[in-house]
């Protein structure tokens, strides 16, 4: 009886996180699909009727033609991309060879590398913006896709370690072991646990996209030059000290979702999983 009830409690925890993380999509959708829609009106049934789907009399591909006459759109979205694919690569990766290190590996400053490392999760790297400038100044790397590779990578490594490191610490010791036995080197021995944390990996990925994909701050300081402006820089083209061309903001903004909703969908899966492993044992 009592490993029946456990069952029932067990499906009915799984059934409340999953209805928590719907209720909480639908709520983050719904500003978006709000942007979505009205990219796609004139100027003025924007601020009239902005919660009413397009008309005849109120749609409008204006936005969308100024974004790819006056700004070098195509350009910008390719930057980003290139910047948040790469980050994510290098995050997850580095990320998951230190996670495995403070993991499986015993020595005199493991739990000294572990809490600095997980300082960069409490200390926000803006605060360090100035110093960043001057080393990347030093190394002639301002006003390239490099220097916001390299920022975004040191941004995201410390909660990926410390997201990683906890479910290395989670893997049975007798597939190593037997893997060792086999005569598998460690380097070898990582790149086949690597599938048993995927959930992990794909949370990893999915918390440090939107980051990436969205930031303003870091390509404005380090990258603002026309060659290197990513789409929510590029944006800012539209925004005036006196006017605001919204449709083609709102156009940009909704072009810029998609690669973002796309890596999202598919993250999802992993993140789910990732997030309800330790609710649900």
């Amino acid at each position: 009886m009592s490993g029946k009830r456990y069952r029932w409690l067990r499906v009915l925890k799984t059934g409340a996180i999953h209805a928590t993380l719907l209720a909480y999509s639908a709520l983050v959708l719904f500003p978006i699909l709000l942007i979505l829609v009205n990219s796609f009106k004139a100027q003025m049934a924007i601020f009239n009727e902005p919660l009413k789907l397009p008309t005849p009399q109120t749609f409008s591909l204006d936005g969308y033609k100024t974004l790819f006459d006056m700004a070098n759109f195509q350009h910008y979205f390719l930057n980003s991309l290139i910047v948040t694919v790469v980050s994510l690569v290098l995050i997850v990766y580095l990320g998951a060879m230190a996670g495995w290190a403070l993991a499986e590996y015993e020595f005199k400053l493991n739990t000294f590398m572990a809490i600095y490392l997980a300082l960069g999760i409490m200390v926000p790297i803006r605060l360090g913006t100035v110093g960043i400038l001057r080393l990347l100044a030093g190394w002639h790397l301002v006003n390239t896709l490099t220097a916001l590779i390299l920022v975004y990578t040191a941004m995201g490594l410390p909660l990926s370690i410390f997201i990683l490191s906890r479910f290395f610490t989670q893997l049975p010791p007798d597939f190593k072991d037997a893997a060792r036995i086999d005569g598998a080197g460690e380097y070898r021995i990582f790149t086949l646990v690597l599938p048993l944390v995927r959930p992990a990996l794909g949370t990893v990925a999915a918390i440090s996209m939107i980051p990436v994909w969205n930031d303003l701050w870091f390509p404005l300081i380090l990258a603002p030059s026309e060659k290197t402006k990513t789409v929510v820089l590029g944006a800012q083209v539209f925004l005036g000290q006196f006017l605001n061309n919204w449709q083609a903001i709102l156009a940009a903004l909704s072009l810029a979702m998609i690669p973002a909703v796309i890596l999202y969908v598919i993250f999802s899966k992993q993140l789910i999983r990732g997030l309800t492993a330790g609710a649900v044992k």
